[in-house]
């Protein structure tokens, strides 16, 4: 079995989706004062997803105290419609799923237009062959390794061939493209996932619910 990690250290997203709303504002400041890479900010519209997340008018507030870049997952039907809106957050990444862009070439090209880094999405039902002509317009493919929309389900063991086949065909056309996933990433998958050839993993209730985040935030920067 392969094994690929060509990177010294993976990136951690923490997922605002799994911390506590009554004191979001403490849980943005933990994070910013981690060693966290990025904070990873799902955005869903009750449509696409069976869910409602936070609002436009809250995250332009939290954003003013968001300094780590933002990595923003749009699980919304027409995300093409919010890219300016994410653009003058100055947002880092923007993810949108291959299932819900009709012309999807072309959204991938406005969120590069717009100077954010652009990445597809894949639920787990979708096969990563379906990215062969658009994987080398892609900075990154998220790869949902739980059904999107709620947070703490349980992780989606075919997952990890799914991301060695990706990592394969990055390889082999000499690309560039990231490899993220989300849904159920602890410490010990954390390592699988990367050994599978992932390099960004987004963790939500993992790091929420520890009793001291922070550190296990270090953790995984220093074990996986």
């Amino acid at each position: 079995m392969q094994k690929f990690k060509f990177t010294m250290s993976v990136t951690i997203a923490p997922s605002l989706l799994s911390a506590n709303f009554l004191r979001l504002e403490d849980d943005i400041t933990m994070v910013n004062q981690s060693d966290a890479d990025w904070l990873h900010l799902d955005v869903m519209d009750g449509v696409f997803v069976p869910n409602i997340s936070l609002g436009f008018p809250m995250i332009q507030q939290l954003a003013q105290i968001m300094t780590k870049p933002l990595d923003v997952h749009l699980m919304v039907v027409e995300p093409q419609k919010f890219i300016p809106f994410f653009q003058a957050l100055g947002v880092r990444s923007l993810s949108v799923h291959y299932e819900a862009c009709t012309h999807l070439h072309r959204v991938v090209t406005e969120i590069k237009g717009a100077g954010m880094k652009a990445c597809v999405v894949l639920n787990p039902h979708t096969p990563v062959e379906l990215l062969t002509d658009i994987l080398e317009d892609t900075d990154m493919v998220l790869i949902m390794s739980v059904n999107p929309g709620f947070g703490g389900q349980k992780f989606i063991p075919h997952t990890q061939d799914k991301i060695r086949r990706l990592k394969e065909m990055i390889v082999a056309r000499n690309l560039k493209t990231l490899i993220e996933v989300d849904g159920g990433v602890n410490l010990e998958r954390g390592k699988l996932l990367v050994e599978a050839g992932a390099d960004v993993l987004v963790a939500g209730n993992f790091i929420f619910n520890a009793d001291n985040p922070i550190e296990l935030i270090r953790r995984m920067k220093q074990e996986i």
